[in-house]
């Protein structure tokens, strides 16, 4: 199942990258599968990352690792 995964945190210079790399220990990505989005006033960015999602478990242990950061606000 095609699955996109919106993460929202604060806009900091990596934070792009430390989403894609956590999904990417659970899921293979392609470049075309990321895209981001500022907020309003630029203080906050939303990652998603569309991809393939084999499994319950598989998903749960995105949430989980992403959640644990300390990085994310939300994750969708």
């Amino acid at each position: 199942m095609v699955f996109p995964l919106k993460v929202v945190g604060r806009n900091e210079e990596d934070f792009e990258g430390f989403v894609v790399s956590v999904v990417q220990t659970h899921a293979p990505l392609s470049a075309r599968t990321v895209t981001t989005r500022l907020s309003h006033a630029a203080k906050y960015l939303a990652v998603t990352v569309t991809f393939v999602a084999e499994s319950r478990e598989q998903l749960d242990a995105i949430y989980q690792e992403l959640t644990d950061s300390g990085r994310v606000l939300t994750a969708l």
